[in-house]
């Protein structure tokens, strides 16, 4: 299959000239409060995050729509929470990345912590990959993508996002 990049390009131009604007309006919405994952074992995955990550567990529930399961949140900073829910008795299966379903989280950390949780990371023999030197790519132990980029809130590999 080939693909036309100067029509992508040219639609990826009209689209921002139909849709941004210089003066946007401000967000109906105050922020992410969570974003919930699937964990196959809650303390594999407090170990992960917390201990690995140095993202703060903050509170481990049950599961209101599943008795039995947890429902549990860590602190990735800036108000905002990451979540995850376990699900026993029910065989999910593996993650998988699906068209329409999640690709990636990135979490913004300053450049200090990158390089000390790159440093954890290879210690930890967990495979990952590093690109234009401020993003850190790889998986969690259930498979989830995350990145963990040095640039500020707000801005992407020197470009304003926000």
């Amino acid at each position: 299959m080939s693909i036309d990049h100067a029509a992508i390009a040219a639609s990826r131009d009209r689209i921002r000239a139909a849709h941004l604007s210089e003066h946007r309006p401000a967000s109906s919405a105050r922020g992410l409060h969570h974003f919930a994952l699937i964990s196959s074992d809650v303390e594999r995955t407090i170990a992960f995050y917390q201990d690995l990550l140095e993202f703060p567990l903050t509170e481990i529930f049950e599961n209101r729509d599943y008795r039995g399961s947890s429902h549990f949140f860590f602190d990735i900073g800036n108000g905002n929470l990451l979540a995850f829910f376990d699900f026993p008795g029910l065989d999910l299966g593996p993650y998988q990345e699906v068209v329409g379903g999640l690709h990636h989280i990135a979490i913004s950390v300053d450049p200090v912590a990158w390089e000390r949780l790159r440093g954890k990371l290879e210690a930890a023999g967990v495979a990952h990959q590093i690109e234009s030197g401020a993003s850190i790519y790889f998986r969690d132990p259930d498979g989830a993508r995350l990145e963990l980029l040095a640039d500020p809130l707000g801005d992407m590999y020197g470009a304003r996002v926000l």
